[in-house]
């Protein structure tokens, strides 16, 4: 009699709906299957929400993910007014705005961007718009989270109506050596945290990089969001003959 009903206990424990615990025992499994869902999906729109100090931004877009690494189209208003990116088999492209076009010097539309690049543009703000576009990328910071995250706490919520699995992960830039997240400096040291929602696939939903513990204080924080898992989307390099 005792053994039917803790036999009954145990199937009504399995019927009543109760979600299981999140999947992942570690930051290693985690970042590895979200990076798997992430390529198997192929594409998705994002939004991204930048903050730090007293400067917001704010940009959206569409990537495509693949073995080969992302590409990916967006605007953003990171210099203040409207900027196109581009990033397609890994190369940045920026639409230079018409009014600045003669100051760059090579009077197109648009412009190879790249942290060591020696052209003005990139001279100024390839470091800073290489860091922007990475940051829209899931790979790279699921890469981090791989690298140098330890989960400290996780469990099954809903974002925006979804069913999604919140991990909230610390990062230690000791063990990032020098690939750092959000440009910043060589010297940073110390941990930050980062959440992480996933759907019940383990494709990002959003994700949350909170640097402020680096900057002693100052308020900074990335939030990108990711919908449409699996549709289309329109990525191309510019024109060979508009890029200068």
């Amino acid at each position: 009699m005792r053994k039917a009903v803790v036999l009954l206990l145990v199937l009504l424990a399995g019927c009543s709906g109760a979600p299981p615990p999140p999947a992942f025992p570690d930051a290693r499994a985690l970042a590895d299957a979200a990076t798997a869902a992430t390529t198997s999906a192929g594409s998705a729109k994002f939004g991204t929400d930048v903050a730090v100090g007293s400067v917001r931004s704010k940009g959206q877009g569409q990537a495509r993910f693949g073995a080969g690494g992302t590409a990916q189209v967006m605007t953003t208003d990171f210099l203040g007014d409207p900027l196109e990116l581009r990033q397609v088999a890994g190369k940045l492209y920026a639409k230079v705005p018409e009014g600045s076009r003669d100051e760059v010097g090579t009077g197109k539309p648009w412009v190879a961007v790249s942290p060591d690049g020696n052209d003005p543009f990139s001279q100024v703000l390839g470091g800073s718009l290489t860091q922007l576009a990475a940051q829209n990328d899931p790979a790279h910071t699921l890469g981090e989270i791989r690298t140098a995250g330890t989960i400290v706490s996780s469990e099954r919520t809903e974002l925006s109506g979804v069913a999604a699995e919140h991990y909230r992960v610390e990062l230690d830039l000791a063990r990032l050596g020098g690939d750092l997240p959000a440009g910043l400096p060589p010297e940073s040291t110390g941990k930050f945290p980062v959440e992480l929602w996933l759907d019940d696939t383990h494709r990002p939903l959003q994700v949350v990089l909170d640097l402020s513990p680096i900057l002693q204080g100052a308020e900074a924080r990335i939030t990108t969001r990711y919908s449409e898992w699996g549709g289309p989307v329109d990525v191309q390099a510019p024109p060979p003959g508009e890029v200068g």
